[in-house]
């Protein structure tokens, strides 16, 4: 196998999906695996549970925006060569629903357009029954060393 600094996005993102590689250190604190990759697109499982809470007991929206960041920017990531790294410049996230606490969801990225400086996409965290609980969209910039 390549050095992860030798792969290009897609390769680098399908070896962390076969677990060839360890997923992202946040996905301890947030619990999201990636789970199915190709080129533009990306899939995690993804579980908020009591740790995720806000003041009032249901699931801070916080949970949301970090996997929703993650997963649009792994969208990106997919088409990027290697070498070549990105950044969220913006995030704009719609919350739908309140996220379900100890409940298995999906989490996708689509890429929308990708330019040579800047990468847009489009995610959304869903039930196995395809309901929406929330939706983003962001632009990533494109960093070539």
């Amino acid at each position: 196998m390549k050095h992860p600094k030798e792969m290009n996005g897609l390769e680098f993102l399908t070896a962390m999906c076969e677990g060839k590689i360890p997923p992202a250190s946040i996905s301890q604190t947030i619990p999201m695996q990636p789970v199915e990759v190709a080129e533009g697109y990306i899939k995690f499982e993804v579980q908020a549970d009591e740790r995720h809470l806000n003041p009032l007991g249901g699931v801070h929206g916080g949970f949301a925006a970090t996997v929703l960041d993650s997963v649009t920017g792994c969208a990106v990531h997919t088409l990027l060569e290697a070498g070549v790294g990105y950044g969220t410049i913006d995030l704009n996230i719609k919350m739908c629903r309140p996220v379900p606490r100890n409940q298995k969801l999906i989490a996708t990225g689509n890429i929308i357009n990708i330019s040579k400086n800047l990468g847009i996409s489009e995610g959304k965290i869903v039930d196995a029954d395809g309901k929406l609980y929330a939706h983003a969209t962001a632009t990533c910039m494109i960093i070539r060393a």
